[in-house]
């Protein structure tokens, strides 16, 4: 966005040498919100791993039964209980199937 509002001012109202000027400014802002953007992106840590995520609690967003969704550390999963839950119970993490994963009711034995 600065950079097209370099352009523009670059183009249409100044004259030399200043439209080159803000042409380097705009490129060079344009740059670094992008540099910055790509850094502010890969520092983050993924939320949720599959090997933290076995023994821990998940709500049902979705009703299991037996295949459903829930939600984990604000991020959607779809989910598979045996033994089914209903929307907003809370299911114990016992494994994962690729992307999906295996759940189990607490207090189910």
């Amino acid at each position: 966005m600065l950079l097209l509002a370099a352009i523009l001012l670059a183009v249409f109202v100044l004259s030399a040498p200043w439209n080159g000027l803000v042409l380097v400014c705009g490129l060079l802002g344009e740059t670094g919100e992008v540099v910055f953007g790509i850094w502010y992106s890969r520092r983050r840590r993924t939320t949720a791993d599959a090997e933290r995520m076995i023994g821990v609690t998940a709500k049902v967003v979705e009703p299991c039964r037996p295949r459903g969704r829930l939600s984990f550390k604000g991020e959607l999963w779809d989910a598979v209980c045996t033994e089914g839950a209903d929307t907003g119970e809370r299911v114990r993490i016992a494994g994962m199937d690729r992307s999906t994963l295996l759940v189990e009711r607490i207090g189910a034995s």
